[in-house]
């Protein structure tokens, strides 16, 4: 197993890494809209979700896969009423690619996060 830490995310704010390396395939820890800096995006969940997907491109970019060899996705929503809003950024970042996918309503996420995303990939 190999640990993978990019500069281009923001670092993990508790005892765990960005993303995995095993056996050919990465796994990505959840990823909220924190700039690379550290700063969260206070923006919409349009926004927010923008960022997440920048983040998970960049820690699977330096994982030595992409957006593209997405297996997996799950999403974590504050609020289910943001389904269809989420949904349109994550199709425009996946663009014909569809992995399988799960969605998920949640108490709280994060920093208060609007939505979180993790993912499994190829390498």
């Amino acid at each position: 197993m190999k640990s993978i830490q990019t500069p281009n995310a923001p670092a993990a704010i508790g005892p765990y890494s960005q993303a995995i390396i095993a056996n050919g395939m990465v796994f990505t820890s959840g990823q909220i809209a924190l700039k690379p800096s550290g700063e969260m995006l206070e923006g919409d969940v349009k926004e927010q979700c923008a960022q997440v997907l920048s983040n998970l491109k960049a820690v699977l970019e330096a994982s030595g896969s992409s957006l593209d060899k997405v297996v997996k996705t799950t999403i974590f929503l504050a609020d289910m009423d943001d389904f269809s809003a989420v949904n349109a950024i994550y199709a425009d970042a996946f663009r014909d690619h569809k992995p399988v996918r799960s969605t998920v309503a949640v108490k709280t996420l994060p920093k208060n996060a609007l939505v979180e995303i993790d993912a499994i990939a190829l390498i």
